[in-house]
């Protein structure tokens, strides 16, 4: 939270509010309303994407209550990392009965599939952008550093590799359980009764998000018409900078930034656009948000009031 509050500062530092307002009140409205309602398409496709990972449980989960925990899920990630994930697998132990091991586990193994299809899109950029991305690193750094440090990555990784697989201590154990458990998380996806449809998903949830970017970017016409291998790079940026601060509060706009800048893109309309794209999804994000955490009970008060003389007659 205070790396968010430093970076806020630092980053309104480079452009000030008034200026973010003049790009805000200069913005085509249509294109940032349409990047936002591509946002909720994926949160949506994200929920009903879940369902395909349950039903081979014998769990059949309302399309609402998936829904609004995948919307709680986000809000809450505003103010605890990560805690939005156990929310979520909480929330589904309330109103669906869903164990809450068993829904967390569904959970991480959604995002292995999300981890997948995001390295395909940062290895897609790279081709895109090999020898121009290439270039700037060696602008920046030395290209015998790099290497070295490339080297030593690749070295360390296969030392630690052989160590976890010859080594019998606890943490070897414990580091090749999470290892198996990745692993098979990823291959349940392919046990699924409705695989190809979790995989259509999960390819329409990340074509949403890019979109989002995209269409989002229109919106500023300093920007201009960004390219493909721009609009990526971007997005691969402010994703990561999401995983940084609570929500990506400061660091995505930084970020943007500073994949804009490798473009040459000028420092006042990247971090302007940064801001504007973060409120539009954050302020999405606690409407849809909010009124799902309010509406939970109330959709689910029938299941509530069936459960409550239960209660009561056990303890009689």
């Amino acid at each position: 939270m205070l790396l968010g509050v430093f970076l806020v500062w630092y980053s309104l530092s480079k452009v000030s509010i008034d200026d973010i307002l003049v790009y805000l009140k200069k913005s085509n409205y249509f294109w940032l309303l349409a990047g936002s309602f591509l946002g909720f398409l994926s949160h949506v496709s994200r929920a009903y994407r879940w369902r395909f990972q349950l039903e081979p449980m014998g769990y059949n989960i309302k399309l609402g209550n998936s829904m609004m925990a995948v919307f709680a899920t986000y809000l809450i990630n505003y103010t605890i990392p990560r805690a939005g994930e156990v929310a979520r697998a909480s929330i589904l132990a309330n109103y669906e009965n869903v164990p809450f091991e068993k829904g967390l586990g569904t959970i991480i193994a959604e995002r292995i599939a999300d981890l997948i299809v995001m390295f395909s899109i940062i290895t897609i950029t790279l081709f895109l952008h090999f020898d121009f991305i290439y270039g700037y690193l060696l602008q920046k750094f030395n290209a015998t550093k790099l290497g070295v440090a490339l080297v030593l990555a690749v070295v360390a990784f296969l030392v630690f590799t052989k160590y976890i697989k010859k080594s019998k201590s606890k943490l070897a154990s414990k580091i090749k359980t999470i290892i198996n458990g990745l692993i098979e998380g990823i291959l349940s996806i392919f046990k699924m009764k409705k695989k190809w449809a979790y995989i259509f998903h999960t390819l329409f949830i990340w074509c949403m998000y890019v979109l989002m970017f995209y269409v989002t970017s229109l919106a500023i016409s300093d920007l201009g018409h960004l390219s493909l291998g721009i609009i990526l790079t971007g997005f691969i940026a402010g994703s990561f900078s999401i995983a940084a601060t609570n929500g990506g509060i400061g660091s995505y706009p930084l970020a943007i930034y500073a994949a804009f800048s490798i473009f040459g893109i000028a420092q006042e309309p990247s971090i302007a656009f940064g801001w504007i794209m973060w409120a539009a999804q954050t302020l999405m994000i606690i409407i849809a948000g909010g009124l799902s955490l309010i509406y939970l009970p109330i959709y689910n008060r029938n299941k509530l009031k069936n459960e409550k003389p239960n209660s009561e007659e056990a303890s009689v």
